[in-house]
């Protein structure tokens, strides 16, 4: 079920996670807090002044980058705003999409709510008119370094509110100048500052990241389920799940991942049926499941505090304090608090995945789990779920090369001026395929769990295992003859990117 279709307020300093996935993915709209209005003038003032003083300020009536020395007349002020957003509109590659577009136009509406960036309220409004009429500007994801800020694919965006640049409405591809007409919306013409304020941000990376990050807990919880399942198909312990071990090292998403697993095998009529079997450990795969999710949970939680303080930070370039009256130059930026962080998204819900292949493998390969090759009865004329890992395989591979962390390079632009870049996009488009690759993991596991736990009947596991096993034949059907499968894949991994296998409990 959607979220309401609610209003989010914006004041630039309380605005969540859950309120950004409410406008990227379920149509809430935002507005202005009346007390950011307020502060949205005030700092528009400070620019005005500084304008009637006649005052050398970066980015207001001066050029930028490395040519910020020279002054810029009256006459050519607007100009210089508008010249700012072609000229940095050079991205390149597939659009961005429609999901994260609404992010980075929310994020940056936020940004510039809380009163520190010197545009007027009319540039605000007209962002979040896109959101209220449903226009989706073009931006291409490839172009940005991430400092200073995402500036390519900002300008792409904010050409929209010139009436320039591309715009999807209504599954249609328009110019912005026709979209905005078409919504009865006027072109806004960028006073001093709001041209440089409008591109000058990390909205992009933290976009890709809050909505990467929303998807990698649907996943992780999937992975708890899909693991709880293995363990009973592959008759595995459930003492390595004692709370006594997990208080003897208690790293918060340890503790939290055993207490999980519990809810979902206790109680099982299959533990019960080999408890005297002689086996006394079972491999890490199984057994260390709290100690590897659980880790993975730690990593997310510092992902997210990341992330909730750029969600409400200020990060473009000068920034302006009404209350003293000055306009101060600095590097806000910069995306590397988000690269980092994204680049460890990445590492972390790699590893649920290469995780998760390892128990496919052992329920696939009959030496190792007591049920038919490749759980079919057919074995031979038949290869049953044989291929699926491969698939898993595919994916697990290929996340090990998205794992490079792009952090770790910078490609000096702007004559020097930007000597050092964060890559900031670029571990933010890293993280979200990760992040897909791994639904598609764990939905392997989900669909060869089903089938092992088929094998075991008549008897069935704790409540919350038998409510995953249901969610999985909600949509692929036991196999008891080949079929193609990959159409399979994608309908468990919407149903793990959904959150349904997190929600069991």
């Amino acid at each position: 079920m959607s979220p309401p279709r609610d209003v989010v307020r914006l004041d630039g300093r309380s605005l969540t996670l859950a309120d950004v996935v409410r406008v990227a993915r379920f149509g809430a709209r935002a507005a202005l807090t009346p007390a950011a209005a307020r502060s949205v003038a005030r700092s528009r003032a400070l620019v005005d002044a500084v304008l009637a003083e006649g005052r050398p300020t970066y980015g207001i009536n001066t050029g930028f980058g490395a040519m910020a020395t020279a002054a810029i007349p009256p006459r050519d002020r607007e100009a210089l705003q508008l010249n700012l957003l072609r000229s940095h509109a050079a991205g390149v590659g597939n659009p961005l999409p429609a999901d994260v577009v609404r992010a980075i136009i929310l994020l940056r509406a936020n940004s510039l709510a809380a009163g520190l960036s010197g545009v007027r309220g009319v540039v605000i409004e007209r962002l979040l008119d896109l959101l209220r009429r449903d226009l989706v500007p073009l931006v291409p994801a490839q172009g940005s370094v991430g400092a200073s800020g995402d500036l390519a694919p900002l300008a792409h965006l904010a050409l929209v509110l010139v009436g320039e640049g591309e715009v999807i409405a209504g599954g249609q591809r328009l110019s912005g100048g026709v979209a905005l007409r078409r919504a009865r919306l006027k072109p806004i013409r960028l006073g001093p500052k709001e041209g440089l304020a409008l591109i000058n941000g990390t909205q992009v990376m933290t976009a890709i990241g809050l909505l990467a990050l929303w998807d990698a807990r649907a996943v992780l919880g999937a992975a708890e389920a899909a693991a709880a399942m293995t363990v009973e198909a592959l008759l595995g312990s459930h003492v390595p799940f004692d709370l006594r071990l997990a208080r003897a090292r208690p790293h918060p998403g340890h503790l939290l991942v055993t207490r999980r697993l519990l809810k979902l095998l206790r109680p099982s009529a299959i533990n019960r049926s080999h408890r005297d079997c002689g086996r006394v450990q079972d491999s890490y795969s199984l057994r260390c499941v709290p100690q590897v999710l659980g880790a993975t949970w730690d990593a997310l939680d510092h992902v997210s505090r990341v992330l909730a303080i750029e969600t409400n930070a200020v990060t473009d370039n000068p920034l302006c304090f009404p209350e003293s009256g000055a306009i101060l130059s600095g590097g806000n930026f910069h995306g590397q608090p988000v690269a980092l962080a994204l680049d460890y998204l990445a590492i972390a819900v790699a590893e649920v995945g290469s995780f998760s292949e390892r128990r496919s493998f052992k329920l696939l390969d009959a030496a190792r789990s007591d049920l038919p090759p490749f759980l079919t009865r057919r074995a031979g004329t038949h290869s049953g779920l044989m291929v699926i890992q491969y698939t898993a395989a595919a994916l697990v591979s290929e996340n090990k090369i998205l794992c490079h962390p792009a952090s770790v390079d910078s490609i000096p632009t702007c004559a020097d001026t930007e000597d050092h870049v964060s890559m900031g996009p670029i571990a933010a488009r890293k993280a979200a395929a990760v992040v897909r690759n791994v639904s598609r993991v764990v939905a392997v596991e989900l669909i060869a769990a089903a089938q092992g736990l088929d094998f075991r009947r008549p008897l069935t596991s704790g409540p919350g295992v038998e409510k995953a096993h249901a969610l999985v034949r909600r949509v692929v059907p036991p196999l008891d003859r080949d079929r193609s499968l990959g159409s399979a894949i994608e309908a468990v991994a919407e149903q793990v990117l959904r959150g349904e296998y997190a929600a069991i409990g």
